[in-house]
């Protein structure tokens, strides 16, 4: 599992699965029911990208998001 602390990392991962799956940014707009333009700022990891879509985004790639807090880790596991 890789940790992402920025918006450019979280982007980072969103254009590589996009471009592993073979899709193009216009059509992954399309199928998460974003716009192009949020596509292109969410993946050069634009820090203002609403939080809602993002997760649409993910969740349309087959990007599970895990959430934790460092100290509850050791109860988590």
């Amino acid at each position: 599992m890789k940790k992402l602390y920025t918006p450019k990392s979280i982007g980072e991962v969103i254009r590589k699965t996009r471009k592993l799956q073979k899709v193009t940014q216009k059509d992954l707009a399309l199928t998460s029911g974003t716009g192009l333009r949020f596509i292109i700022d969410l993946e050069k990891g634009k820090p203002t990208c609403q939080i809602g879509k993002t997760i649409t985004v993910l969740n349309t790639l087959g990007i599970q998001l895990d959430l934790t807090h460092r100290l509850f880790q050791n109860e988590i596991k």
